[in-house]
């Protein structure tokens, strides 16, 4: 038996944890209708089969219909959930892996034009600023309808298999009763003392019990410390945890440390990338030390090392690796057969939750087929044909078409212009903020370095060089390059840099420097930052009114913490329509899109960022020579089917082109690019 702290097992009451590693509660937003369907199933059961012990499903179930979610969250309030849960259950349970179901009133922290048009409620009248609803104060009736709810959904979880449940209790509605910072009531449920705070918890917790008994599992997932005067603090945080104790009805602690009402907050309860690793371990396992209960957590502890700490310091009994899981679902599993330098990294880009919180899906940035599981595989299969692939372009596009192609046993030769591996990755990780995204590229080229993938640095390829290799399949991913070439300044681009020049250091700040931004993404950002720490006046402009829109809300947080104390200005809904030299200076002509303003302003320095122009003449050197000419069908793409279209039958290979070759898109769309064309290669 292994004596790995990670793989021992665990006993929660009757329930026997195969280890101590879980995925903590997380709503990826994949639900159909409201229930979790196959490919809520499937993305769950991907995990249990790798050997994760406790799988917390369901970010915030829904138990009421005043608690509309907002973001495709399970509707625990609907008796047709339990056929769906009971299918849930049943595919996690096969591969010996226990299930759980995260249960919430969102209180305040929804909005009232959503789902039935209800209003939301909550103990006090003051909006959420991240959901910005102002909320109707809770009234007695309100309060007994939503603890029989609670009661309701829970009986429903049970019924559909699950092992136990958690109640949310940190930003939601339980939480809005038990901070004095939202709750205003007076009474049995008001915010004059800790005792009259917790009941509405306490109430809650003992309707479930009187309706799923006292074997199932009930626990509770709290902020034990809102870090925010006035708020909960640790003290009374550790004396809420001993309440729960000698109440005799809560199985586990699940703990957090802050609150959660706006970005920045959190932000520092879910820390993104250039944070702190783990920045509440400690605090849970004080939590832990005063009570003896059963104790998780989970915030930001991406690493096998850390996870072992927390549970051979006796920091926590069961440790969340939930951002982790989506990076590589088989942690576990390769922990167990001694391949821990296999696990794919979370690099804490956070794009899994910033998606979510604009209505997206989540997604993990670099691994394309988490949440995809019933059409991409986490394990690539092999050909039935071995083919000589050659791969032109060494960055996150390039590279994953390397190492699945390796993986499908096919000979592959990757060409790479410039001395390293990675293209815009490398760029983006030469900011402190952001080096854990050279854990995309690190990895990718230790997997072919297994697969004997061949490289050829400094090496710019030619028609004559890719021919000369004799391939079957030729896919191009050089990616592109800055482009500067607004449509209003056309002719005028060459007094602008680009946001590369300052991020790569190939050119300084200037004194007063404008970033015009039309993208929205991460380089304007970063530039702006260089800029501003030289000591530069930076002004940020868009034409759109929003700031930096593809950054989304957490991953900005940084970023404005990094700016907001420097000379920076943020100006929206402004347009850049010309360049013109003025002496030392430049001259930009802005306007709007709003009216027919403009008005002349003057900088040391114009950095434009305006996306990339594909690298592509090398592809259509190519394509007269190909069979396929460089079409794609694009069914067979989505249905996940080879490539079959010949339009020259003459031709001597495959040609496919692949990421920001194609056209300036994001790290996962060109992984993903990869990931579906060639695992049918």
């Amino acid at each position: 038996m292994s004596k790995d702290p990670l793989l021992q097992p665990y006993q929660l009451k009757h329930l026997s944890l195969r280890n101590r590693i879980m995925t903590t509660s997380h709503e990826p937003a994949y639900p159909e209708d409201g229930m979790p369907k196959d490919r809520y199933t499937a993305y769950h059961a991907e995990r249990a089969k790798a050997g994760v012990a406790l799988t917390m499903t369901a970010g915030s179930a829904a138990v009421s219909k005043d608690s509309p979610p907002v973001f495709n969250n399970i509707l625990a309030y609907k008796d047709e959930v339990v056929p769906w849960i009971r299918n849930l259950t049943d595919a996690c349970h096969e591969h010996g892996c226990a299930v759980m179901i995260q249960l919430t009133h969102l209180g305040r922290r929804t909005g009232w034009n959503k789902g039935d048009w209800l209003p939301s409620v909550s103990p006090g009248p003051h909006r959420e600023p991240s959901h910005r609803a102002f909320p109707k104060l809770i009234e007695d009736w309100d309060i007994e309808r939503i603890i029989s709810d609670f009661a309701d959904a829970a009986e429903r979880m049970k019924e559909g298999g699950m092992d136990g449940i958690e109640l949310e209790a940190y930003g939601h509605l339980i939480d809005q009763f038990f901070s004095p910072l939202t709750n205003v009531l007076e009474g049995d449920y008001g915010g004059g003392s800790l005792e009259s705070r917790m009941r509405f918890g306490l109430d809650v917790i003992d309707a479930i019990r009187k309706r799923v008994g006292d074997a199932f599992i009930v626990g509770i997932r709290y902020t034990a410390d809102e870090t925010q005067s006035g708020g909960i603090s640790p003290a009374e945080g550790l004396e809420m945890a001993r309440r729960f104790q000698a109440s005799g009805q809560v199985d586990f602690l699940n703990v957090i440390r802050g609150r959660i009402h706006t970005d920045p907050a959190l932000t520092d309860v879910i820390p993104v990338q250039g944070m702190a690793n783990a920045p509440h371990l400690d605090f849970a396992g004080t939590v832990r030390a005063a009570t003896g209960m059963p104790t998780f957590h989970a915030s930001k502890i991406p690493d096998v090392a850390t996870a072992r700490h927390a549970v051979s310091a006796g920091l926590l009994d069961m440790v969340g690796m939930t951002r982790a899981h989506m990076a590589d679902p088989h942690i576990v599993r390769k922990i167990m057969e001694g391949r821990e330098d296999d696990i794919r990294p979370c690099v804490g880009a956070t794009y899994c939750l910033d998606r979510i919180y604009q209505a997206g899906d989540a997604l993990c940035l670099h691994n394309a087929a988490t949440g995809r599981e019933l059409t991409m595989p986490h394990d690539i299969p092999p050909a039935t044909e071995r083919k000589r692939v050659v791969i032109v372009g060494a960055g996150p596009a390039g590279l994953e078409a390397a190492r699945v192609a390796a993986e499908r046993g096919h000979d592959v030769l990757v060409f790479e212009a410039a001395a390293d591996p990675g293209g815009q990755i490398r760029l983006t990780s030469q900011s402190e903020r952001r080096r854990e995204m050279i854990s995309i590229i690190d990895w990718r080229m230790a997997q072919c370095a297994a697969r004997d993938v061949g490289f050829r640095f400094n090496s710019w390829a030619e028609e004559s060089d890719i021919t000369a290799e004799n391939p079957d399949v030729v896919i191009v991913a050089t990616g592109g390059m800055p482009n500067t070439e607004l449509l209003e300044t056309r002719g005028e681009q060459e007094l602008a840099i680009t946001s590369w020049d300052l991020i790569s250091g190939d050119v300084k700040p200037g004194k007063s420097v404008l970033i015009y931004d039309e993208s929205g993404d991460h380089a304007a950002v970063q530039a702006a930052e260089i800029a501003a720490n030289s000591g530069a006046e930076v002004e940020i402009m868009t034409p759109d009114r929003i700031f930096a829109p593809e950054i989304m809300a957490m991953n900005l947080v940084p970023y404005m913490r990094a700016l907001q104390d420097k000379d920076v200005t943020f100006t929206v809904t402004r347009r850049l329509l010309g360049i013109k030299r003025a002496g030392n200076q430049l001259e930009a002509t802005i306007g709007t899109d709003y009216s027919d303003l403009k008005t002349l302003k003057k900088y040391d320095q114009i950095v434009v960022n305006y996306g990339t122009f594909p690298l592509a003449d090398l592809y259509f050197d190519l394509k007269p020579l190909s069979r396929n000419g460089g079409a794609v069908d694009p069914e067979a793409l989505i249905e996940g089917r080879k490539q079959e279209i010949i339009r020259n039958p003459d031709g001597a290979f495959q040609l496919f082109r692949i990421g920001d070759a194609v056209s300036a898109r994001n790290t996962h769309a060109a992984i993903y690019d990869a990931l579906r064309l060639v695992k049918d290669l």
